[in-house]
């Protein structure tokens, strides 16, 4: 793997421990700014707003920029943004820097997933994205409870500091370690790019990681208060706690990245299902101190097993776009990240408690699955056809359909169907002129068996 993969893996810590933090600082913030803890939580889907809105906009401003420029420019923005967020002098003044910052995470997180993907093998994308991710995750692991830490003892504002120091670190290693990425030879088109969102496979992706990152921070963005009003522990344990969710989903991301490339619908059903399981036993076990610091763990190991399949995928069926898809991507884990708060703060201000945020997102993840089932499906469907190699006989075409061997040529297309590549149309790829169907080693690929 590049040296420059793990550098953009660092520089996602930075921007990870920002947009989670706030799942363990709302009561002492809706305390200093005296609002509501759901109106607090608000803070937590102003980010996510600002990430939907920021990753395709900036992915399109930004399209014939160099990549390394970009990713300088965004994470100083970043910084930026966490230094006015800790001199917020209001509640409004803190939403609206946690919108700027937003959009610079998000095209930080556009721009640096499409160059990670550019510098592996296609069966090698998901484990790239598992070290983007795994950024995120040692975030979960150490940064958030590190700010619930100094929330507690030095005020919310030092965890905003903090984070706009370790953004400064991010911003030296971006500068001096990433390499200089040349632009494609043919210049992106905007209308070439656009061209994935008229693929259902595409929106079943968008849905699918929507519903499934909703469900899981419909819980956990008040776990907190979970924690403290239901189960009654202790505020000194709310870093712990969290501490467990990023060490499950650390173990999650190193597991589901390797999987995930020869294995990626099984590893969707199987996390997404375990995700459901245990937040209906957190909606059932709340009172439970012993049971909900356990299902916390659980739940951050089952929630990030899948995100390497879920990044994955949608480079599958979007690679003719790779920016985009990467905008994409990230637009949609952060569609999730607005709904699923929102969802728990008005069951939570219907008087329905804080654990019925686990039921609501467990709803959420029964949609997700549905969706992966319908997604398959359609693969399965679209596979069935014969697609007939250039100047070879039907039934040696319908072979390399199946066996995934073989190239395809000319202006056929394969949609997301057969074969063991990205699925990609022929010539629109990330790199141009390639084979409609590039056959991964081992056929490690979401289209090599779409059984589980």
């Amino acid at each position: 793997m590049p040296l420059a993969v793990y550098i953009l893996g660092l520089s996602v810590f930075a921007l990870g421990t920002s947009e989670f933090m706030l799942s363990g600082l709302l009561p002492p913030i809706a305390d200093d700014m005296n609002v509501s803890i759901p109106r607090a939580g608000l803070l937590i889907s102003a980010f996510a707003i600002g990430m939907v809105i920021g990753a395709p906009l900036l992915a399109v401003t930004t399209l014939r920029l160099p990549r390394r420029t970009t990713l300088i420019a965004l994470i100083s923005v970043f910084g930026l943004g966490q230094v006015g967020g800790a001199l917020a002098p209001s509640y409004e003044v803190l939403f609206v820097s946690r919108v700027v910052s937003a959009f610079a995470c998000a095209g930080f997180w556009a721009v640096g997933a499409a160059v990670a993907i550019a510098m592996v093998p296609v069966n090698s994308r998901a484990r790239a994205m598992a070290v983007m991710i795994g950024g995120l995750s040692i975030a979960n692991v150490l940064g958030v409870p590190l700010g619930a830490f100094l929330g507690e003892h030095f005020g919310w504002r030092s965890a905003f500091w903090a984070v706009g120091a370790a953004s400064a670190v991010a911003l030296v290693g971006v500068a001096t370690l990433i390499p200089r990425i040349p632009l494609p030879e043919r210049k992106p088109r905007l209308r070439r790019e656009m061209a994935i969102y008229g693929d259902r496979q595409v929106w079943l992706s968008i849905a699918i990681t929507a519903l499934a990152a909703g469900g899981v921070f419909c819980a956990f963005s008040y776990l907190a208060p979970m924690l403290t009003d239901v189960a009654g522990l202790d505020s000194g344990w709310v870093p712990t706690v969290l501490g467990l969710f990023g060490i499950g989903a650390l173990i999650g991301t190193v597991v589901g990245g390797r999987v995930a490339d020869a294995h990626l619908f099984g590893v969707l059903l199987t996390g997404i299902t375990a995700s459901t399981v245990f937040l209906v036993s957190i909606a059932l076990f709340a009172s439970n101190q012993a049971a909900v610091i356990v299902l916390a763990f659980l739940l951050g190991l089952s929630s990030f097993f899948t995100a390497p399949a879920l990044n994955a995928r949608l480079f599958n069926v979007a690679g003719a776009a790779p920016t985009l898809a990467g905008a994409t991507g990230t637009a949609a884990f952060n569609l999730g990240n607005t709904s699923g708060p929102w969802f728990g703060g008005a069951v939570i201000d219907a008087d329905f408690g804080f654990a019925a945020t686990a039921w609501a997102g467990a709803a959420m993840t029964v949609l997700a699955l549905v969706a992966v089932v319908f997604s398959l499906r359609l693969q399965r469907s679209d596979a069935r056809p014969s697609l007939r190699v250039a100047g070879a006989p039907a039934a040696s075409s319908a072979s390399a359909a199946r066996t995934g061997r073989g190239a395809l040529t000319g202006t056929a297309t394969t949609g997301t169907g057969a074969g063991t590549g990205t699925g990609t149309r022929a010539g629109t790829g990330p790199e141009a002129g390639v084979c409609a169907v590039s056959p991964a080693p081992g056929g490690a690929s979401d289209d090599a068996d779409p059984r589980p």
